[in-house]
């Protein structure tokens, strides 16, 4: 942050999600050091923040969201919040899309997904990478980061950078196939939401990879949960091992 940001006010928040806060706290942890590591100083508000209101949106209780959304948009300005930094790309969307949709011009906060944050910080040398792959893998585009906020070079020129081939699956992009875990199927129709995982696997498995790596926590939890003779890595866990701490 500049002297002229601290002068202003204005602080970065990073908001892990509920899902890696409760439940994944390893990729929390990973998400943290990197950001450390890229020389941003954030802050977060475990304690006061709520859930985005993605599920309940999804589910049509709007009215839920909009009370979420607002309880949320009232702690961001308590704490002078001028940037969100997102590692779950459902969280991503739903503040950089929804939350914009509902406050209007009101909503002045700069939304970024964290693999953009890490690209840049690569580009620019404030990280520096002590390890290189070979290996070929694919990457299991999450539906929020590719369909609905069409980020999807940044992870494969980060996973190039780190050496990796990519090896694309038959569906990818913005066609990517749902790992099945989102949208409530997991809770509603487990068979159904497993069934969906063990197809996208076979699907890794057609084109002879090893290694499948994706960048949401749903979708990482799920395909591994249903991975059978292939690895499943969430992208932090693979940063973390290749980047070189400053010194």
């Amino acid at each position: 942050m500049s002297w002229l940001d601290k002068l202003l006010g204005g602080n970065i928040l990073y908001y892990p999600g509920c899902l890696t806060k409760f439940v994944a706290k390893d990729l929390k942890k990973n998400y943290e050091k990197i950001l450390e590591l890229c020389g941003i100083e954030f802050i977060e508000l475990s304690d006061k923040e709520v859930c985005c209101g993605s599920p309940a949106l999804n589910a049509g209780a709007e009215d839920t969201f909009k009370m979420l959304a607002k309880k949320n948009f009232k702690v961001f300005k308590e704490h002078a919040i001028k940037k969100i930094i997102f590692s779950c790309p459902a969280c991503f969307k739903t503040f950089s899309q929804d939350y914009r949709e509902l406050f209007g011009e009101e909503w002045k906060i700069e939304c970024e997904y964290i693999l953009i944050t890490i690209l840049r910080a690569l580009k620019e040398g404030k990280i520096k990478i002590k390890r290189k792959f070979k290996e070929r893998v694919t990457f299991h585009d999450p539906c929020y980061l590719a369909r609905y906020s069409e980020i999807i070079n940044e992870p494969r020129e980060i996973l190039k950078m780190l050496g990796f081939k990519i090896v694309e699956m038959e569906f990818y992009g913005k066609n990517t196939f749902c790992c099945g875990g989102g949208g409530g199927l997991q809770s509603n129709y487990q068979a159904l939401a497993n069934k969906i995982a063990e197809e996208r696997i076979n699907q890794a498995k057609k084109i002879k990879v090893k290694t499948i790596i994706t960048s949401c926590p749903l979708c990482y939890l799920h395909l591994k949960r249903n991975s059978k003779g292939i690895k499943v890595m969430e992208i932090s866990d693979i940063i973390i091992s290749a980047i070189e701490e400053k010194k």
